[in-house]
């Protein structure tokens, strides 16, 4: 940690000097009674004559060393065809809404597997807006086959869950009420 000098200036008491002493000269360092001597350098073999050489072109973006021209100049290419927005490319097709539906309908019935899995039933709606917006699909040239598909495979996939549950309670029941009631009821002395 270092402290700030005193208010009348630092003083080495080492110095004979005094306080106001100078460090000693450094003859390396030039100063005005003696020049630094100059080492001749050795001339540079890839060095071009001309510095600027390799940043001269005509167009002030493009990389050095590329020659002009060697860049799309303005209005080198065709303008888009009419009726199209952007460069070139048709516009998207229109999502149909029916396929959509379906794929927010199958997911919802796939979430309502967790409440013993009877809200899957739910996936069927799904699965025949699925199918219905495929129809629409192919007839008005609409967009969202996929939707549609994914909603037919998650709608299908959790009805057959959701039957399957059901079965599988009603097994669960019928099997509990057959069970001989242990302990309860029961009067033998």
């Amino acid at each position: 940690m270092t402290y700030p000098p005193p208010s009348g200036g630092w003083h080495d008491p080492s110095s004979t000097a005094g306080p106001q002493s100078s460090p000693p000269a450094d003859p390396a360092l030039p100063m005005a009674g003696n020049p630094v001597p100059t080492q001749p350098t050795p001339a540079d073999p890839y060095a071009s004559a001309d510095p600027y050489a390799g940043m001269k072109s005509a167009d002030p973006y493009a990389a050095a060393g590329y020659p002009p021209g060697a860049y799309p100049q303005p209005g080198a290419f065709p303008p888009p065809p009419a009726g199209y927005p952007g460069y070139g490319y048709p516009p998207a097709p229109k999502q149909n809404g029916l396929a959509i539906a379906a794929m927010v309908v199958s997911i919802i019935g796939a979430l309502g597997l967790c409440g013993y899995g009877l809200g899957g039933y739910i996936g069927a709606v799904g699965a025949i807006l699925g199918h219905m917006a495929r129809k629409q699909i192919r007839e008005r040239g609409e967009g969202g086959e996929g939707f549609a598909t994914a909603g037919i495979i998650v709608g299908w996939i959790s009805t057959v869950l959701a039957v399957l549950a059901t079965i599988a309670i009603v097994i669960f029941i019928v099997w509990v009420a057959n069970q001989e009631p242990s302990g309860y009821g029961s009067t033998t002395y």
